[in-house]
């Protein structure tokens, strides 16, 4: 392997969510990650980003359709695990947010819930 074709091709800058009210969600995702407001201009695009610079962009979809986990004809295209502490804890807030169970686990690691337009996050603890 040469130096070029070690070198990657460029880096993450955003992750991306279609959605059908992007400032909603924004706000959303404000109160469970802790991800701060950067870029608000217009209904269309909003930027948020956590302390490192990584951002979460919330774009406007009118024709959005939600995956319905875990139904195949509809399934997701990308998750988010986010770590938790105390799911005890985590869980009721998450859910106040606008959050919705969607497969309560008996595993005692995650649990499979969706924001408020469907996109499916896990809520996880080591």
């Amino acid at each position: 392997m040469t130096a070029d074709s070690e070198k990657p091709v460029g880096t993450l800058r955003s992750v991306v969510l279609d959605c059908p009210e992007p400032r909603k969600l924004a706000q959303f995702y404000i109160g469970l990650l802790g991800v701060r407001l950067i870029e608000d201009e217009d209904d269309t695009w909003i930027v948020t980003a956590d302390g490192e610079g990584r951002r979460l962009v919330f774009q406007l979809s009118p024709e959005y359709k939600p995956p319905r986990f875990p139904d195949p004809e509809a399934s997701q295209q990308v998750h988010f695990d986010v770590l938790v502490d105390d799911i005890e804890e985590a869980e009721p807030r998450a859910l106040a947010l606008g959050a919705k169970l969607v497969q309560p686990n008996d595993n005692d690691q995650f649990r499979v819930y969706a924001d408020p337009v469907g996109h499916i996050f896990c809520l996880i603890w080591l």
